[in-house]
């Protein structure tokens, strides 16, 4: 999980980069969202999330604004915060970082959708809009599969026996099946 959005954030970051060497003068905003499930107590989990907003460019921008509005309320409930932020001014090369958090009400597999950002650059006078990384599928009030650990008791009990049949058995096996060079060999003497 945690590994592919480092790859996605590291791609638009490189792109990023590339995109400022070719335009010297210019702003622009990379955004990276994380979520992370908490179970607080029996049947409620807490979906804690964070946006990060990165000013990667020259230039201050002005009037950012942030929304993430793609969490269903008939799955989840607010408990702190809102899915919603605004700066009036964010430096060259700065950032500024947003959290809220959420209570899964249902068991559910769910998408969440990239947040938006917009921001006017002094340059331009259309507003710019950038997108956050989006998140893995959230797995809420889903029951957690239990690893099955190899008990070291029962290895330390019989795991001399399972040895000794295992060497049988292959000692067996090794008795009982023709070498390849005696059967090649009895082939040409009957010929």
């Amino acid at each position: 999980m945690a590994t592919a959005e480092l790859i996605i954030f590291t791609i638009v970051t490189l792109f990023a980069v590339s995109s400022l060497t070719a335009s010297a003068e210019t702003s622009f905003v990379v955004a990276r969202k994380k979520a992370s499930v908490l179970k607080v107590k029996s049947g409620a989990e807490r979906v804690s999330v964070s946006i990060d907003i990165y000013n990667h460019g020259s230039l201050a921008i002005y009037d950012v604004s942030l929304a993430d509005d793609s969490w269903s309320a008939d799955i989840f409930e607010f408990v702190a915060g809102n899915t919603s932020n605004s700066w009036e001014k964010l430096d060259a090369g700065s950032h500024v970082s947003h959290a809220f958090e959420l209570e899964s009400k249902e068991k559910t597999s769910y998408y969440s959708a990239p947040a938006v950002i917009t921001y006017r650059i002094p340059t331009k006078s259309k507003l710019q809009v950038a997108y956050s990384t989006p998140i893995p599928a959230l797995e809420t009030l889903a029951e957690k599969a239990v690893a099955h650990k190899l008990d070291l008791k029962l290895l330390a009990k019989y795991g001399s026996h399972v040895s000794l049949v295992l060497i049988v058995a292959l000692f067996v096996r090794i008795i009982s099946s023709p070498s390849s060079k005696s059967s090649a060999t009895n082939a040409k003497k009957r010929h």
